[in-house]
């Protein structure tokens, strides 16, 4: 575990997981300050969700990809990728934008469950096959992990953070699979809702 002070926070109404891209418009003065710093230091900064004016224990440490767009007002659109979770320990004043006092975790060791990896691997491969059309290829499929699944599928943040704070993949592909079937029924509801609506405008649940 990596303890880090004075660590850059940018709290926003988002969770973001391990391996995701992310597009920020960064507008603010005090995160115009932050980015800039991040640039030239080539450091971190922390997403973290703020949900309902309370600020989440856990966040995801995120590098700046690229800087897409610099506008003349100061304003910039950047590119993250989030790279790794933290537990927020205590807010810290003092600096020109948010910051606190973090831990980097890790997982817990533990032997891999085939039986849950398989699980949560079907269900995406369903799901990608069925709001696509596309079956994904298998061999990438086979190395992916449950965050580089649940990157790309919107599951809404309460799941999202709920997967970003456990610290064992089992447990993460466990409750992604789960994520998964409940996707699943959810886009076939809408798939026979919609073909019963134009059937007869109505939709049924017998």
């Amino acid at each position: 575990m990596e303890r880090q002070s004075q660590f850059p926070l940018f709290p926003l109404s988002l969770v973001a997981l391990p391996g995701e891209e992310i597009r920020l418009h960064i507008f603010e003065q005090r995160y115009r300050t932050m980015v800039s710093e991040c640039l030239e230091h080539e450091r971190e900064f922390g997403i973290i969700w703020l949900a309902d004016d309370e600020l989440k224990d856990v966040g995801c440490a995120c590098e700046i990809a690229r800087v897409i767009e610099r506008m003349d007002d100061g304003r910039m659109n950047i590119l993250a990728r989030a790279t790794r979770p933290f537990r927020l320990l205590e807010r810290e004043d003092g600096l020109a934008y948010p910051a606190g006092t973090i831990d980097l975790i890790l997982d817990d060791d533990e032997t891999g469950d085939a039986h849950a990896a398989d699980a949560a691997r079907e269900n995406y491969a369903a799901l990608v096959s069925a709001a696509t059309d596309d079956e994904p290829d298998q061999n990438m499929l086979a190395t992916m992990s449950a965050y580089d699944m649940a990157a790309t599928v919107d599951f809404g943040l309460e799941a999202k953070q709920r997967l970003l704070e456990l610290r064992s993949e089992n447990a993460r592909m466990r409750l992604l699979a789960r994520l998964l079937r409940a996707a699943l029924r959810r886009l076939d509801f809408v798939d026979r809702a919609q073909a019963r609506a134009r059937s007869n405008g109505k939709v049924r649940f017998s």
